[in-house]
Parts: structure tokens; C-alpha cells; sequence
């Protein structure tokens, strides 16, 4: 397996064409890194994309001074986790990519302190020279690796995005057991952990996510996102019982309290629920002796 597929930090695509139709792209940069390829693509509607190899997917879409604007159909969904939590104090997320997301986060939760993690220089770079991405003094952004930051965290937080891919796939490291354990140690006691991964038809490796996430977390829940092959997953370091229907209205109050573009309940629909039999599986996620992290 390549060594950026370890390493990288950058947001997941939804299933897209692995080329951007030529015709409507106009290539604004690129830059190889020490772990991909960065270009960044504009289309004739003004949009940009952010990939790590050419002809590869598709990491962030961005509408440049239009932080509302979420091209992805997972990056509505993954949002809609803050309905389990109050009033967020510290947000952390791991994979900037573009920044859809911490910079969506960053207009509707202003007092929030945000920290955004990549590993990736050439990422954050571009992310802040076209996709309008500005750090101040509640916006923050380190090129460090995510596991690395996590272990180091002294102050907890109370919403925790995985949101880290390399080309194509989730670093290992950043999906084993004592990877996840350090997440909770990092997470407040009221906090979530939001996480954004490939279903089973892409990722053989998603049995084994889920059961390993359900033996480091005390509950876990999954929402599937409509017409993509992202799931993300809701995991909690404490007992919750919350009905799906529960979790919508709960999610359209978010919406509205934050002043959000778009309805989460919408986003959401019925695809909020607990794992299922197709979701476990296999063994749970250790490190390995020839998997080590990034120094």
C-alpha cells in the first residue's frame, strides 16, 4: 500500500467519476507534496476542487467566499452529529482539505474554538490560497499528523471530526483501536466523535471500523448518506438511547438555532439508526509492529 495512504489527511469524497470532465476544468494549481499530487481544479460555474493525483476523486468541493455552499452530500450529513451534543466549546477535525467544514463550522459556531488538523503542507497551502480558507483567533489550523495531535491533547473537546483519507482510503493508524482509545481520552465526557468512512462496497475494511469503533465506545450510531457511499458514524463515551425520528427534529433545531442554509433533518432523513448485522464484522482494528505513525 502506498505510503500516502497512510499518511495524508484530507477530506472524503462522496463516489464521483474518478476524472473531472477536462472540458469544464481549468487547472489553477499543482504542487507535488511528500505525500500526493495537490491540484486544484475550477469549473465553469466557479467551483473548485481540491484532488490529491490526476484524474483522482474528488477530496472538497468549494464555492470560493460562499462558506454555505456544500457541494458534497456528505459534508451535510456529518454536521448533523452536533444534535447530540449542547452548545459545543471546542471543536477538533481531523483532514482540512478545502475546508468545507470547519470553515461551514466556523460562520454558524463563531465563538467555537475550531482546530483543524492536516498532515499535508501542500494542502494546507492551497486550501488558504484558493478555497478561502482564513484562520483568526478562534479558527485554527496545524499541519501535524492526526494521530500525533490527538495523543498530545491536553485540553478536551467536544465534537471530534475524523474526516482523514489519504488518495483513496483511511490511514490504518488512524482507524485501530489504540488510535480510537486516545480519541476518547481526547473527547469530553458529553462530547462525539464524528466519523466519516467508505461503506462496505468500497472499503473491505468496514466491518472491522464499526466493531472497533463499538469496542472503544459506549454507543454508536450510524447515518447513511443518501446516494453516496459515505457513512458516518456517531460514537458517544457513554449510553444514549435516541430514536431516529428523535435525532431528526433534534437535527432540524440545529439548523435553526445556528442559522444553517439547509435543514439537517432533510439531510439526515430516515438514515440515522443503530448498526446492523451487515454493519459488524470481522476482527477489531489493532496497530501493527510495521504500521508506524507519522514523524
Amino acid at each position: 500500500m502506498l505510503r500516502r495512504q497512510f499518511l495524508h489527511l484530507g477530506l472524503l469524497a462522496v463516489l464521483a467519476p474518478k476524472a473531472v470532465a477536462a472540458a469544464k476544468q481549468k487547472v489553477l494549481f499543482e504542487k507535488q507534496s511528500p505525500y500526493s499530487t495537490v491540484i486544484v481544479t475550477e469549473d465553469d460555474r466557479g467551483l473548485r476542487t481540491l484532488m490529491l493525483e490526476r484524474g483522482g476523486v474528488r477530496q472538497s468541493v468549494v464555492k470560493p467566499g460562499d462558506p454555505d455552499h456544500i457541494e458534497l452530500a456528505y459534508a451535510r450529513v456529518m454536521p448533523a452529529g452536533l444534535a447530540l451534543v449542547k452548545a459545543p466549546g471546542r471543536i477538533l477535525i481531523i483532514g482540512l482539505g478545502g475546508g468545507t467544514i470547519p470553515s461551514f463550522l466556523h460562520k454558524h459556531y463563531p465563538r467555537t474554538r475550531i482546530d483543524v488538523v492536516d498532515i499535508d503542507p501542500v494542502v494546507v497551502e492551497a486550501a488558504k490560497k484558493f478555497f478561502d480558507f482564513r484562520e483568526d483567533a478562534t479558527l485554527r489550523a496545524y499541519v501535524d499528523d492526526g494521530r500525533r495531535f490527538i495523543e498530545n491533547c491536553r485540553d478536551p473537546y467536544d465534537v471530534i471530526f475524523l474526516d482523514a483519507f489519504g488518495s483513496e482510503s483511511i490511514p490504518y493508524h488512524l482507524a485501530t483501536r489504540e488510535f480510537l482509545h486516545s480519541v476518547r481520552a481526547a473527547l469530553s465526557p458529553k462530547g462525539v466523535v464524528l466519523a466519516n468512512v467508505w461503506s462496505s462496497n468500497s472499503n473491505p475494511l468496514y466491518e472491522s471500523m464499526v466493531r472497533t469503533y463499538q469496542d472503544v465506545f459506549d454507543g454508536l450510531y450510524i447515518c447513511d448518506v443518501f446516494g453516496a457511499g459515505n457513512k458516518i458514524l456517531m460514537a458517544l463515551p457513554r449510553r444514549v438511547e435516541i430514536k431516529p425520528e428523535e435525532f431528526v427534529q433534534r437535527a432540524r433545531a440545529v439548523s435553526r438555532q445556528h442559522n444553517f442554509p439547509f435543514d439537517l433533518g432533510d439531510s439526515v432523513g430516515q438514515g440515522f439508526r443503530k448498526p446492523g448485522k451487515d454493519d459488524v464484522g470481522g476482527e477489531v482494528l489493532r496497530d501493527k509492529k510495521q504500521v508506524k505513525k507519522a514523524g
